[in-house]
């Protein structure tokens, strides 16, 4: 255990150190004079964090490090959020919210989770001559992984037999070697995919507290009410945040959470005033933007599957990415880890992996949001 947390721990310092990197290059290339960079920094340390307005139903959803995967699922639809802290349940009447709190836990990383799932069940599957034989799903199940003679990464990482009978119920058995990766396997794997994820051991005793050690990399950090619009803007850009939590000390629960979005439409409730117009008005390469050439942005094309894209997002710890067609790579439109959730709340829409290509799946998803707005 002591020697998986130092891994853990490592993998997060070294991410929070490529942060600091990124920020500092960004820092160094502006071109603001120091004056108008002094006014900026005032002007946001004297708006309070209280400024922003409370969650939905002014209380945040927390959840429970011991909660099932599939009841986390169920705890942000019905709350319709896309995120929630974690509760060490090891230290939950602390009031130290080091100790209180665990992480994050949002769609994003749930889905992460499923797609490294569905690698080790690509694994399976190229690791058995039961899919060569073409063996049902019934028969896989009753033989189980050990009489399949499953060793190495699958058999550490316990995947079950079902995961596999329903691999080869998806189609996956008909071409022997194709899952090498998530997309294709998750694509193959049919629409009980997430029906076996969910509900099928190991993976429905799956705790958000093992999620959270595989795929956490951003720090936990919250803010103080007291604290200013300045704090909050540098944690989210410096270490690529999605939200910022606030605290009150002395108190155990988180009060309230700062998204970007939410400073995205502070800021534009600044219109008017001397400084926010004149920078405005900046060209973005004083601002030390755009940051990299066009051929170093990481892109989707529309005509590739939408799990790709997703992956695509894992491996290279991005939040989003442009849709691209064409030799010329025209932005038709975008995606953003936030997009997820789609795939876990519409299995209706998105049950048949082998036609849900980046494309198609920026037009459902766009009726889907018309039609519960």
């Amino acid at each position: 255990m002591a020697g998986s947390e130092a891994v853990e721990d490592k993998e997060i310092k070294s991410a929070v150190s490529s942060c600091e990197a990124y920020f500092e290059k960004v820092q160094s290339r502006k071109n603001l004079p120091k004056s108008l960079q002094e006014t900026l920094n005032s002007a946001f340390a004297g708006i309070p964090v209280s400024s922003f307005p409370q969650v939905p139903g002014g209380r945040v959803i927390e959840i429970q490090a011991e909660t099932p995967v599939s009841e986390a699922v169920k705890i942000l639809s019905d709350s319709k959020i896309l995120s929630a802290p974690v509760i060490n349940t090891d230290h939950e009447s602390s009031l130290d919210w080091r100790e209180r709190y665990l992480g994050i836990i949002d769609y994003s990383s749930i889905i992460l989770w499923v797609l490294e799932s569905a690698e080790l069940a690509a694994i399976a599957l190229s690791a058995t001559s039961a899919t060569a034989a073409g063996v049902g799903a019934g028969a896989v199940g009753a033989l189980g992984v050990a009489a399949l003679g499953m060793t190495g990464p699958v058999a550490a990482a316990g995947l079950a037999a079902a995961a596999v009978g329903a691999a080869v119920a998806g189609g996956v058995a008909a071409e022997r070697g194709i899952g090498k990766d998530a997309p294709t396997a998750a694509d193959k794997l049919g629409k009980d995919f997430y029906e076996v994820i969910l509900q099928e051991e190991p993976f429905k005793s799956t705790t958000v507290r093992t999620i959270l050690k595989s795929f956490r990399w951003a720090p936990f950090l919250p803010v103080s009410t007291e604290s200013s619009m300045l704090s909050v803007m540098l944690l989210l850009s410096k270490y690529r945040l999605r939200n910022v939590p606030v605290i009150k000390t002395g108190e155990p629960d988180i009060k309230n959470y700062v998204t970007q979005s939410a400073v995205v439409h502070g800021l534009e409730g600044c219109k008017g005033r001397d400084w926010f117009d004149h920078i405005s008005a900046l060209p973005i390469s004083d601002l030390g933007l755009p940051f990299m050439s066009p051929n170093e942005v990481i892109s989707i094309e529309s005509e590739e599957l939408i799990l790709e894209a997703f992956k695509r997002m894992r491996d290279n710890n991005i939040g989003g990415l442009p849709v691209v067609e064409g030799l010329n790579k025209k932005i038709v439109g975008n995606i953003s880890m936030r997009d997820i959730r789609y795939l876990l709340l519409q299995p209706e829409v998105f049950s048949n992996f082998r036609f849900i290509f980046t494309h198609l799946f920026l037009i459902t998803t766009s009726l889907v949001t018309m039609m519960t707005e």
